[in-house]
């Protein structure tokens, strides 16, 4: 590939329609996009010492390490000039120093974001910008010298792209709050969050234990970098993009300003990423709540509050985090929202399709991934009914598609008797007109696939993973 000279550093060309390529990586959630900085024990948390010299420690030779092997781990796709992550590390032998020299000299130039934009379940879409694997490498550079540093402000009730935080630590404290009286809440919708940040702002939060100008700069440009959507440039006056390490950590650090004054207000919240729950003990204090924290958020934090979707409600009428809640024995519990089991179903559907190309092991491999990935998720919750009865309907799309697959009379007929089936009945059923559903759920197949036979065939059950929790 042909190699130019831009802003002291040789960067690729941009491949021509590069920006148009097809992502697969980044149609994942948010969370597996970015991939949340790492920290480790060693780390050095001692504010005062990196406020001075960030820049640095930001290009300090194990730290750089450190951040192409993150990089390289989070994999996804390349950005506007084309570049793979495989292709990182030959670049970076080749032009490491020109590199960190244009870092030090403040001539770095970091390229504009690729537009990529993921379906949601409402039929709008999330806004991606996946950057170059060259400028991931630069803020995960960054992210591993500002996140210990952050993590000492931060609230307790944050919980989303932390260390040692997850989903399941959010859900937690929200079934104690719930336990201890506070059954109402203000549900907070933000909208168009990452979208919609207010960069000036985000700077003077930064500037306020960013003492290093250098790195101040450096993160505006990324700010300012700009899209190309449909092979066109577009400026990024406000926002944070999705898609890179630095977009959760500065994401973290606008909403912590609210974290601190929630708190220093005396409320009881939950925080993940941008959804946030205020938890009250009545309806009234709810409203009251409400009306008292949208003027900080849109006046001093000039975020954007969604009107319509921000609510005051019983904790039984919220969805937070795929989950919702439940009070039993004056306890707060937690169940699998019904919109969950619908996106989980879906998914089901799609992998076991009856014209999806995929072959038997391929299925059975992806399969068993959803399955203990979402019941991993959804370990929290009571759900051992739902459970049953969503790995009864997951055996009969196996079923389905089996006897899809099976097709001719002949192959039908063969494997129904190598299977067990008297000869009689084999025949016969080999040859029914019935639908590949009805017959999914037939006493024959039910019999020859057996949920034994299924499970020996390598399949998981929902159950299996749950029970294993």
């Amino acid at each position: 590939m042909k190699v130019t000279e831009s802003d002291n550093v040789k960067h690729r060309q941009i491949r021509e329609g590069g920006y148009l390529q097809k992502v697969s990586a980044e149609q994942r959630e948010y969370a597996e996009a970015c991939g949340a900085p790492k920290m480790t024990e060693t780390d050095n948390t001692n504010t005062n010492q990196q406020r001075e010299g960030l820049l640095e420690q930001i290009l300090d030779r194990d730290n750089l390490n450190r951040a192409y092997k993150q990089v390289k781990r989070n994999k996804g796709a390349g950005g506007v000039d084309g570049m793979q992550v495989d292709e990182l590390l030959p670049f970076l032998e080749e032009r490491k120093g020109e590199l960190v020299q244009s870092l030090r000299d403040g001539k770095y130039r970091p390229k504009p974001v690729r537009r990529v934009e993921i379906p949601k379940e409402n039929g709008k879409t999330r806004k991606l910008g996946i950057p170059t694997v060259v400028d991931r490498f630069i803020q995960q550079a960054i992210c591993q010298v500002l996140s210990p540093i952050f993590e000492k402000q931060f609230s307790d009730n944050s919980f989303g792209f932390r260390p040692k935080r997850s989903a399941h630590g959010a859900l937690k404290r929200c079934q104690t709050n719930i336990t201890e009286g506070y059954k109402y809440v203000v549900d907070m919708d933000l909208e168009k969050y990452f979208d919609t940040v207010n960069q000036s702002k985000l700077i003077q939060i930064l500037s306020e234990t960013i003492k290093d100008g250098r790195v101040i700069s450096l993160i505006h440009k990324f700010l300012r970098a700009g899209v190309m959507v449909g092979g066109m440039f577009e400026d990024s006056p406000e926002g944070v993009p999705q898609g890179g390490p630095l977009s959760p950590l500065l994401g973290n650090i606008m909403l912590n300003e609210c974290d601190l004054e929630l708190e220093r207000r005396g409320h009881r919240f939950v925080r993940y990423a941008d959804d946030l729950l205020i938890f009250c003990k009545s309806e009234r204090a709810a409203n009251r709540t409400l009306s008292h924290i949208l003027p900080y958020i849109e006046g001093k934090l000039f975020l954007k509050v969604n009107r319509e979707k921000t609510q005051v409600a019983y904790v039984g009428k919220v969805k937070y985090l795929g989950y919702s809640f439940y009070i039993r024995k004056g306890e707060g519990r937690l169940r699998i929202h019904p919109k969950s089991v619908r996106k989980f179903k879906d998914k089901i559907r799609e992998i076991t399709g009856r014209n999806n190309g995929m072959g038997t092991e391929a299925r059975k491999t992806r399969l068993n991934q959803v399955i203990r990935g979402w019941m991993n998720y959804f370990k929290l919750a009571d759900a051992k009914k739902l459970i049953q009865g969503l790995d009864e309907w997951i055996r009969s799309r196996i079923r389905m598609v089996t006897w899809k697959r099976w097709k001719k009379i002949r192959t039908r007929f063969k494997n129904l008797k190598r299977l067990g089936i008297k000869e009689e009945r084999a025949w016969m059923w080999a040859n029914t007109r019935k639908g590949y559903w009805r017959t999914a759920h037939s006493p024959i197949l039910s019999i020859a696939l057996s949920n034994e036979r299924v499970e020996r065939a390598g399949y998981l059950s929902l159950t299996e993973c749950y029970s294993a929790k």
